[in-house]
């Protein structure tokens, strides 16, 4: 598990954020974006993953894209993030994009390490997953969701099902006292991931109390 360091190693702040080879096209904007976006020295970890549908995916589900099947690889690859979380003096805040950002949302149910999630275009399409978040119970107070406006009109009828799912999580999450935003941009899901990202962990930094 490979990991790129961002920022300062010894601050009280630490950000986990899942990455692929085109995350780290724009990483080095993301972490300027934030940067000045905040009034806190921060640390950032940025892992890498191997294979998204395997390594991040909660459970097992039908390929929605391409040939490849999601795995249930989640699980193994939070123990791997765990360790990464050991001093619990620091304050930590997972996010990501994409299927990194659904991820992220899953970890938050799993344990108590994480202040907040930083879910930018979260992959909320997936299957079975807003059922999940209202039959479980979510350990950190403060979520932020954003979503493409239009991200929705992809020709895969299972993608295009992303703006209800991630308004039906939303709501939910308001509904039981979550500090929650949802926040839409412009375009489609390929568009200015680097600020996406950025403006989420950049937001639930400065919810912090």
């Amino acid at each position: 598990m490979g990991i790129h360091e961002f920022g300062n190693k010894d601050a009280n702040i630490v950000l986990i954020q899942m990455v692929d080879s085109h995350d780290l096209e724009g990483i080095e904007n993301e972490i300027r974006i934030i940067s000045d976006s905040i009034e806190v020295d921060f640390y950032m970890a940025a892992v890498d993953v191997a294979d998204w549908n395997q390594d991040l995916s909660p459970w097992k589900a039908p390929a929605v894209f391409g040939k490849n099947d999601f795995g249930d690889g989640a699980s193994v690859t939070l123990e791997k993030i765990k360790k990464l979380c050991e001093d619990r003096s620091k304050t930590y805040y997972i996010g990501g994009y994409s299927l990194a950002g659904l991820f992220a949302i899953w970890a938050s149910y799993q344990t108590d390490i994480f202040r907040g999630v930083a879910a930018a275009s979260p992959s909320m399409w997936f299957p079975g997953f807003v059922e999940y978040m209202k039959d479980n119970t979510i350990w950190v107070d403060t979520v932020y969701l954003s979503l493409g406006d239009k991200e929705h009109k992809a020709r895969n009828p299972v993608m295009a099902s992303v703006k209800d799912k991630i308004t039906e999580a939303y709501e939910w999450l308001k509904a039981n006292d979550i500090d929650c935003i949802l926040e839409w941009n412009e375009g489609n899901h390929f568009k200015d991931f680097d600020i996406r990202t950025a403006k989420a962990f950049s937001w639930i930094m400065n919810r912090r109390k």
